[in-house]
């Protein structure tokens, strides 16, 4: 029955892949039925502009057919049919956008289908990953659209990322990630990057890894940005890791007990001349103690909004320019052989040196996601390698 219903009211020749059947009495008298499709939604179902799939009816009689009035825009993959007794048959278009009772309609059929989504999640979470997977972008839509915290929230539920704490593959919600934190963590950690192996192999997690946090893993870029929107989640921060490592205060000298790392004057002496090589690229060249395997990180103080500067604003903008604007610190680990070498080139072989340290700062902002085009390194990453080998 809900198979031909569907096909009827969506004019289309798949299969609902959910259905909900609500009825109520207060605080509105509703009698409604909503399906999402089974297939995925196409470019045009993306477009904001596209129609919705819900008609309003009252008294069993046609209102208005398609109205984007009774659920939130970012809903408008829903296709579905809603009568109300107390709708009054001569609402006119001006009424149906002003009306309180419609208002208050939209609230009470938003918020059961939001239940509605986070019961199937718990029902079948291998199904609802697959839904999410499909029609994820509309909650991330309404996050980044609605202006209440407490809707974005709401909405907030129904994502998934995968996490530091599961295996690959396998989806968390923030709901998961919340109860899983420990006593006095007030953040919910993440952290943007194309794929798991990236994230796992970024200096970023490096640096928070021997702390056991658990972090959330951003594999798309507006996962980021709908993050950054959300702010909050259960009364706790939404932080990025990069984030973390900028607001956290952190011993910045060399460790004289380190029998691996550079003496506190060479570390010193080093950062200097490489403030100096660098010139106005970096704001500034310090030591950290948060790295192992890496030899150097840069950190912006807002490195997703930057990120996401770099892929929509930067186009034409001058190279010293872009450097002034993002204002970058090159963080160098005085316990890697790299910048061990580069201590001891400066003095022996000081173009070579130069040279290297121009391609680890290149490095570095092109694992925080901060060069548009890898390209322009090639020409230098030639010269360092022909010096390399002048010896051989």
């Amino acid at each position: 029955m809900h198979e031909d219903f569907y096909r009827f009211i969506s004019k289309a020749y798949d299969r609902p892949r959910y259905w909900l059947h609500y009825k109520a009495d207060a605080p509105v008298n509703i009698r409604s039925v909503f399906y999402v499709p089974e297939s995925k939604p196409t470019t045009f179902d993306m477009s904001r502009e596209g129609q919705t799939g819900i008609s309003l009816y009252s008294r069993k009689v046609l209102i208005k057919d398609q109205t984007d009035q009774i659920l939130p825009k970012w809903m408008r993959f829903i296709k579905g049919v809603v009568d109300s007794e107390d709708i009054p048959l001569n609402l006119s278009r001006e009424l149906l956008q002003n009306s309180a009772l419609i208002s208050k309609l939209r609230i009470v059929l938003s918020n059961r289908l939001m239940r509605f989504f986070q019961e199937q999640a718990k029902k079948d979470p291998a199904k609802y990953q697959l839904f999410f997977k499909d029609f994820g972008l509309f909650f991330r839509e309404g996050i980044i659209m609605t202006g209440d915290q407490g809707e974005k929230e709401d909405i907030a539920k129904l994502l998934r990322f995968e996490s530091s704490a599961k295996p690959a593959g396998e989806m968390v919600s923030l709901e998961d990630y919340s109860s899983r934190m420990t006593a006095g963590q007030r953040d919910i950690f993440y952290l943007s990057a194309p794929s798991r192996e990236l994230a796992e192999t970024s200096p970023y997690y490096e640096a928070v890894r021997t702390k056991d946090i658990e972090v959330l893993y951003c594999y798309e870029p507006y996962d980021e940005l709908v993050l950054m929107q959300l702010r909050q989640f259960d009364k706790k921060n939404v932080t990025s890791v990069e984030k973390q490592m900028v607001d956290e205060k952190e011993d910045n000298t060399a460790a004289s007990d380190d029998v691996d790392s550079l003496p506190k004057t060479d570390a010193d002496s080093l950062c200097k001349w490489m403030k100096t090589t660098l010139g106005n690229k970096a704001k500034d060249v310090k030591i950290t103690r948060r790295l192992s395997n890496h030899p150097c990180v840069v950190t912006v103080a807002e490195m997703g909004a930057a990120r996401h500067f770099v892929r929509t604003a930067f186009q034409g903008i001058p190279e010293d320019q872009r450097y002034s604007i993002l204002q970058p610190t090159l963080e160098i680990n005085p316990s890697h052989p790299l910048i061990k070498k580069i201590c001891t080139m400066r003095t022996s072989d000081a173009n070579l040196a130069t040279l290297v340290t121009e391609q680890l700062f290149d490095n570095a902002m092109v694992a925080a996601g901060l060069i548009e085009d890898p390209r322009v390194m090639v020409k230098r990453l030639n010269e360092v390698l022909t010096l390399a080998l002048e010896k051989h």
